[in-house]
């Protein structure tokens, strides 16, 4: 599926796919955070046919009950435009020498150059997780980096490196 990505100088950023059924739909994405859910008109597909204006909380909410999550949007996005990155996800499992300790505790960025830049627990995604974060069993951590980098803290996270 494309998405088309339009930057809108002063306001941000509007995403408008087209669904399987010919229907357009679109974000748009202020800077303050707000976003705009658009629904295009069949026989305009530039004019709206309702708009409907949700706060980041909202937003949120939406976006986890779809099912989406912004960092992999983000992150496919920072592939395209970096070459030789990468990014992998890292379940915290059973035996985990990070099960109940604090994401600072492993050193990553410092130990292998890459960086854990978010979390997926319980399909909620915390972005950007701080030092004192603690991992629990069922965890996906979200590790950008080099091939190299992210294949470390994968064996560091998982306790076979």
């Amino acid at each position: 599926m494309d998405i088309e990505r339009v930057p809108l100088p002063g306001i941000g950023l509007r995403h408008v796919l087209a669904t399987t059924r010919g229907r357009r739909i679109g974000v748009v994405s202020h800077h303050n955070g707000r976003r705009d859910l658009v629904v295009y008109r069949r026989d305009d597909p530039d004019s709206a046919a309702d708009t409907l204006v949700l706060t980041p909380p909202e937003a949120e909410a939406l976006g986890e009950l779809l099912g989406t999550a912004r960092v992999t949007e983000r992150l496919a996005e920072l592939h395209r435009q970096v070459e030789g990155l990468v990014s992998v996800q890292v379940p915290i499992g059973e035996g985990s020498p990070f099960d109940a300790r604090p994401l600072g505790a492993t050193r990553a960025r410092t130990r292998t150059g890459a960086s854990i830049v978010a979390v997926v627990r319980d399909r909620s995604v915390i972005a950007s997780p701080r030092p004192d974060f603690v991992f629990n069993v069922g965890d996906v951590v979200v590790v950008i980096g080099t091939a190299e980098g992210t294949a470390a803290v994968a064996d560091i996270l998982t306790g076979t490196g």
